[in-house]
């Protein structure tokens, strides 16, 4: 349970990367928006966000004045997401795309050049850049309405997790061997690279060195956040973490396309990292609160146990985004077909890149209704409220619990 000393404890959010499927996350915040008092300003005393969830944290941020404004806006742009607005999807771009990887893997590079990216995001930074005013978030910092926000990129000369962060003057940064994190104030390419997933998007120059999606080098995403003082974390998650149904091993195993596994990494990329920095802090919280206040002695003594609120979808995204496929531009649905793209195999990757508005706008319901379904225990969190160490789904409380007896 929440420490009873503290008055109210400084409340953290969490959004994690997961492209198209970060609509989600609008859906959750939705319902919070719903939750607290009409005029209420952001709720959340830090955020921290990654790849997708770094576009909604900076929003939230730029806009902590009036949380229900800042949710609608993220609400408005998610719902009506079309590819174009990501990625150029036009065919020429496409096919001078695909030939360009071909020429380049035909002659190693000679000739044409190494290409830089599968996509050319492009569109996704003229719409940020028209949507986002980032000098509003020192304002929002010096007003009360906001202490820290985080964006998480990974460094390619480094290889660290570099969380750039904007907050008041009691922060500083920090540096541990894979992650590091430096104050100053956010910009646009701060969010580029975060969202620079390898391979799909280029690289982002950013003060003399290029980075690309945060989730790459994130072994810890609910460090951010806990660096700038959050005691309890509420974390919106992107993908129901049950596994998936054995391969009936009577026929022959099905080589898997080189979609299906783009999809698989993209899974382990953006999700992997937080289950394990989850199931971590699960038992550092038992660890500490196994012993009483007084008994803690050394390195014991100045840890904190944090509260853990995890939300993430009860229904699996990739049959979601099966059923609406066919609304990805031609060009990319071609592309995709080309490279294996026809399977059921291939719903994890569609279900990343799909930013279209019928997509979008079911899982934006689908996290409302989610997080509405758990509306007491959500306002508690939020409000400051006594709350359990860990909420989350009972399978993932199971699989978190540092005493299994099986």
């Amino acid at each position: 349970m929440s420490n009873g000393h503290r008055e109210k404890p400084t409340t953290g959010l969490v959004l994690p990367g997961g492209g198209a499927r970060g609509a989600f996350q609008v859906g959750v915040l939705k319902a919070i928006a719903e939750l607290v008092p009409k005029g209420t300003p952001n709720p959340f005393d830090v955020i921290s966000g990654t790849s997708a969830g770094a576009v909604n944290s900076v929003v939230l941020a730029s806009k902590a004045q009036r949380f229900r404004v800042a949710v609608a806006e993220l609400d408005r742009v998610w719902r009506d997401f079309r590819c174009e607005h990501v990625f150029r999807t036009d065919n020429w771009t496409m096919f001078k795309s695909s030939v360009h990887w071909l020429a380049a893997i035909v002659f190693g590079g000679f000739l044409v050049g190494t290409p830089k990216s599968l996509l050319d995001n492009a569109p996704l930074r003229a719409l940020l850049s028209r949507n986002v005013r980032f000098p509003r978030i020192q304002h929002a910092i010096e007003s009360g309405w906001l202490d820290a926000v985080a964006v998480t990129a990974a460094s390619y000369e480094t290889a660290r997790s570099t969380s750039f962060f904007e907050g008041s003057g009691r922060h500083t940064g920090w540096s541990r061997t894979r992650r590091v994190g430096i104050a100053g104030q956010l910009h646009l390419d701060h969010l580029m690279a975060s969202i620079a997933v390898p391979m799909i998007f280029p690289p982002q120059l950013v003060d003399g060195g290029y980075f690309g999606d945060g989730a790459m080098r994130q072994a810890t995403p609910l460090s951010p956040a806990v660096h700038l003082g959050a005691d309890r974390i509420l974390v919106i998650g992107v993908r129901d973490e049950t596994a998936d149904e054995a391969v009936d091993a009577a026929g022959p195993p099905e080589h898997p396309s080189f979609a299906q596994i783009a999809g698989y990494m993209l899974d382990t990329l953006f999700m992997d990292g937080l289950y394990s920095d989850l199931e971590r802090m699960t038992r550092i919280n038992q660890l500490i609160d196994s012993i009483p206040e007084g008994q803690r002695k050394g390195s014991l003594a100045r840890m904190r146990a944090i509260d853990t609120m995890l939300i993430v979808p009860s229904e699996d995204l990739r049959l979601i985004a099966h059923r609406h496929r066919k609304q990805l531009p031609f060009a990319l649905r071609s592309l995709l077909h080309g490279v294996g793209g026809r399977g059921t195999g291939e719903n994890r990757l569609v279900s990343y890149l799909l930013f279209e508005q019928d997509y979008t706008r079911e899982l934006i319901e689908l996290g409302y209704n989610d997080a509405m379904k758990v509306k007491e225990e959500l306002r508690e969190f939020v409000t400051g409220a006594d709350v359990p160490r860990l909420f989350a789904p009972s399978w993932i409380r199971k699989d978190l619990s540092a005493f299994h007896t099986d």
